[in-house]
């Protein structure tokens, strides 16, 4: 662990990551926008989205908006920590992404660390699941949020995919398996726990408290709208700062809106290929996990899973990530 993360998190010392409780249908969805606002017609779709799916779905706090930001940093932080603390809700979903859950990080205390609850997001949600996970080693879920995902329904472009949904927030026993629908760009088997997320995210833990521990990690990096010069950027910062030293695997996204801006010079595809490829471990490229135009795939985070690297490749998740 960076020696600037916390001092007593015990993920990074062998012990069991805390894990929330299974979302069991009929239960409540508690709809909360820890970073930038949703548009009222897509939380609209997507709160009766949850509720066509079996659950009880309830609406964001209604706070002013500020700017890019859903509400004040006091506001946004005061929603979740509510969200956190009704047992009236057995989880979390944000609104969108954007920008802005950085903000709650500095002096962020949970009254109950030692009871987790289900938090669904991407995309800058990245931020609050790493730090959750380095401060008190909370299981994540990388996965649709209300405007963004559920709002499109499932199997839709855009939308999200039922099954991995329903298997991460629901599934108490055995293991499963995630198809990652994408390409093999170096193949093998390998075993670790589930980390990452949005690649711009994970590379700003750089340097704070925080930081993301890569160790033994299958690690999942994805991102849109960046060119591939931007990509090769992050993820040669990530080499440098030794994030790559001690990954078992990696998941890559598809990089949505990415392409190359002059006909013939470097893809996202080959870039990732340059740089992560002399890494020896197996990589998969393409998976509809977090920003895809594709039905997206539900993520567990930190969990142990098998990558299995081979043709469109496959995630092998070896433990439930809720608790009955």
């Amino acid at each position: 662990m960076s020696a600037a993360s916390f001092e007593g998190t015990s993920v990074s010392r062998g012990t069991s990551p805390r894990k929330p409780r299974a979302v069991k249908f009929g239960r409540l969805l508690q709809a909360i926008a820890p970073a930038s606002p949703g548009h009222a017609e897509g939380v609209r779709a997507g709160l009766a989205e949850l509720e066509r799916l079996g659950f009880h779905a309830s609406p964001p706090a209604k706070i002013e908006s500020a700017g890019y930001f859903a509400g004040s940093v006091t506001a946004r932080r005061d929603e979740l920590l509510a969200g956190l603390a009704d047992e009236g809700s057995d989880a979390l979903v944000a609104v969108r992404g954007g920008y802005g859950a950085n903000y709650l990080l500095d002096g962020l205390e949970i009254a109950k660390p030692n009871e987790p609850k289900v938090i669904l997001g991407y995309s800058d949600l990245t931020s609050l699941q790493i730090y959750l996970w380095q401060r008190w080693g909370w299981v994540g879920f990388y996965a649709p949020m209300v405007a963004a995902g559920f709002s499109a329904g499932p199997g839709a472009a855009k939308g999200y995919d039922r099954e991995s949904l329903l298997a991460a927030i629901q599934k108490t026993d055995g293991a499963w398996s995630i198809g990652l629908q994408g390409e093999t760009l170096a193949d093998g088997e390998a075993e670790g726990t589930i980390l990452g997320g949005c690649l711009t995210l994970v590379e700003t833990t750089l340097a704070t408290r925080w930081e993301l521990d890569t160790t033994d990690a299958i690690l999942l990096l994805e991102d849109r709208g960046m060119k591939p010069w931007q990509v090769d950027r992050a993820l040669m910062h990530l080499k440098q700062a030794g994030k790559f030293e001690k990954v078992r695997g990696i998941v890559l996204g598809d990089f949505p809106e990415c392409e190359a801006p002059v006909a013939g010079s470097p893809t996202v595809r080959e870039v990732c290929e340059r740089i992560l490829g002399p890494l020896n471990v197996p990589i998969v490229y393409g998976a509809p996990a977090g920003h895809t135009m594709r039905p997206m795939l539900t993520v567990p985070l930190g969990v142990k899973a098998r990558l299995m690297a081979k043709r469109e490749g496959a995630l092998e998740i070896l433990e439930p990530a809720v608790v009955a």
